[in-house]
């Protein structure tokens, strides 16, 4: 029995009710980039979680007050913007308006994107936890921008001040019953963002409170589907595809809450749980890629 199936017992109580989808949306990025070698995450911070977003958040603005985009950083007029638009980013500390700042975020092209990255960094940082990006924001390619950054091979201050600020917005949002951007969703994008599974789900069984625990079986159910399929729920920018996809399979089966009583409108779902994976490949169930809150339109097939 797969490490997929074996959550499907476990978490099957919840699938009812919810979609059984989740996967993100692939961007046409070519894969087979190769990352650094991981910086070391720090502990839990003992802090109190706001408080510790808010520094974390103040030290982002300290370490890259004045960073610009190279002097010859150039972007496609046609598609990106416009040249008034580009000499922006070559200002220090100018607050973009929110779409100027998505579609440099978002951007694959940039001659250095760390350069990009660090110029916008506070105030993307700031967006992305006060929600103003959580309706169509898409986890695992925000990501892939930190990604793309190459932020791991950054100064030591610099690079320890994005470590500290996913870390201590991690840890916000596991204790947030109702975050801007759902736990599963933030976890996407720390993977991507650092190349690494474990010390995400090393914080997360560490908490000890039942909001975590309730994010926990949110996470499981919206992604049991795949897992079930031996698939990772996104479309990931690193290669360790199937690690990746093990290790969150594993740590569900052995890490998550046990299930309540299962409702009679499980049921129906329970057959379908016990299928063989080759009858599942062909079962004719509609899929949609990602969820409305990761910034996919729900509706999208594969």
């Amino acid at each position: 029995m797969t490490a997929g199936a074996l959550i499907i017992g476990r978490f099957g109580k919840d699938l009812a009710d919810k979609d059984l989808t989740g996967k993100t949306a692939r961007n046409s990025v070519a894969t087979g980039r190769s990352h650094p070698e991981t910086v070391p995450m720090t502990n839990p911070d003992a802090t109190p979680p706001r408080v510790r977003l808010d520094h974390a958040l103040e030290s982002l603005a300290l370490t890259f007050r004045g960073m610009t985009a190279r002097a010859d950083e150039v972007q496609c007029t046609c598609h990106w913007g416009d040249e008034d638009e580009l000499a922006l980013l070559k200002v220090p500390d100018l607050e973009l308006d929110p779409d100027l700042l998505r579609r440099t975020w978002t951007a694959l092209d940039w001659n250095d994107h760390g350069a990009v990255l660090r110029r916008i960094l506070p105030q993307f940082a700031r967006s992305l936890v006060g929600g103003t990006t959580a309706r169509w924001i898409n986890t695992a390619e925000a990501g892939r921008s930190f990604a793309l950054g190459d932020w791991q091979r950054w100064p030591v201050p610099q690079r320890t001040a994005v470590e500290e600020f996913l870390h201590a917005w991690w840890a916000h949002s596991l204790a947030d019953p109702a975050p801007a951007i759902p736990v599963h969703d933030l976890l996407v994008l720390c993977v991507e963002a650092s190349a690494t599974l474990t010390p995400w789900l090393t914080v997360w069984e560490a908490v000890g409170h039942d909001t975590a625990d309730r994010h926990r079986e949110e996470a499981a159910a919206h992604w049991a589907y795949d897992l079930m399929r031996d698939e990772l729920p996104w479309y990931t920018w690193h290669d360790d595809e199937d690690a990746l996809r093990t290790e969150l399979a594993a740590w569900f089966t052995h890490h998550a809450p046990p299930p309540t009583a299962q409702p009679q409108s499980l049921v129906p779902h329970q057959a379908t749980f016990a299928l063989p994976m080759a009858t599942l490949t062909t079962w004719p169930m509609k899929r949609t890629v990602g969820a409305a809150r990761s910034g996919t339109p729900r509706g999208t097939t594969r």
